[in-house]
């Protein structure tokens, strides 16, 4: 009766079932890690973003490296803002994905030490980004910023490479040591993206709370992909008594030749 699980149609069916459902079970399984990283990374945010604020300086120092625990940790720096060796970062996008500049200011501390502090962003003056646009003054003389804490940006982690030829006053990345070497003096590792003071006008735009990583979507494709992995023995097992049930039907009798046309 069922005789036709080895015809070759059949072989290779059965061949492609067994192998499509160890590959399901492991794509799921894949989700379900992807899940969990993403779950990890979320709480990290949260622990980090209701974390009670600190000085900025017991998180970091010159040539220090912000660890995963430390981004967004809410942050205090006392200084002033050196508008004069201020500088933006190219091809940054607002809540709304405009490109425009993010602006890059350094805060000079009481004790001498720089920290960069990212004031948010600013649209593009013109058609083209090669001229330096007009940045919103920040407070003047001695100011109290509060702000998130974050690692460098390097050009491993972004994918950026090409950070020479950049028109006058722009950077592409925001790495406390290259703005070291460039206003030579004593940078803190990583930078601030400041909440408060909010700027006049509401430019420059604040840049906003980072949002969660969708974990539960990553949760939900793999127990789609198990679903599959366990539709597949059942659609097998569905086709194999179709095919026969359809073999086991008599043959229906041919008509003779001879038999009279109806009237």
């Amino acid at each position: 009766m069922y005789r036709f699980l080895l015809s070759r149609q059949w072989v290779i069916l059965t061949l492609v079932a067994l192998l499509l459902i160890p590959t399901m079970i492991r794509l799921g399984i894949w989700q379900m890690h992807r899940y969990e990283e993403r779950s990890a990374r979320n709480q990290l945010v949260d622990d980090a973003l209701g974390a009670k604020s600190v000085p900025v300086e017991e998180l970091t120092s010159p040539g220090h490296t912000v660890t995963t625990k430390q981004r967004y940790r809410t942050v205090t720096a006392e200084g002033r803002f050196d508008t004069d060796r201020e500088v933006v970062v190219r091809r940054r996008v607002n809540a709304d994905e405009e490109v425009g500049f993010h602006v890059l200011t350094p805060l000079v501390l009481t004790d001498g030490k720089v920290v960069l502090v990212n004031r948010g962003w600013i649209p593009a003056d013109g058609p083209s980004q090669t001229a330096f646009p007009k940045v919103p003054a920040p407070p003047s003389g001695r100011v109290t910023v509060t702000g998130r804490l974050m690692p460098d940006e390097t050009t491993e982690a972004s994918g950026i490479k090409n950070l020479k030829g950049l028109p006058d006053r722009q950077v592409m990345l925001i790495n406390s040591e290259q703005e070291a070497r460039r206003l030579d003096a004593r940078v803190l590792g990583g930078y601030v993206v400041q909440t408060t003071p909010e700027p006049k006008g509401d430019t420059p735009e604040l840049i906003g709370r980072p949002g969660d990583e969708n974990a539960p979507l990553n949760y939900a494709y793999a127990i789609q992909w198990w679903l599959f992995a366990a539709g597949v023995p059942l659609g097998w097992f569905i086709l194999a008594r179709r095919e026969a049930r359809d073999q086991a039907k008599p043959a229906a009798p041919e008509e003779s030749e001879t038999t009279p046309a109806p009237v």
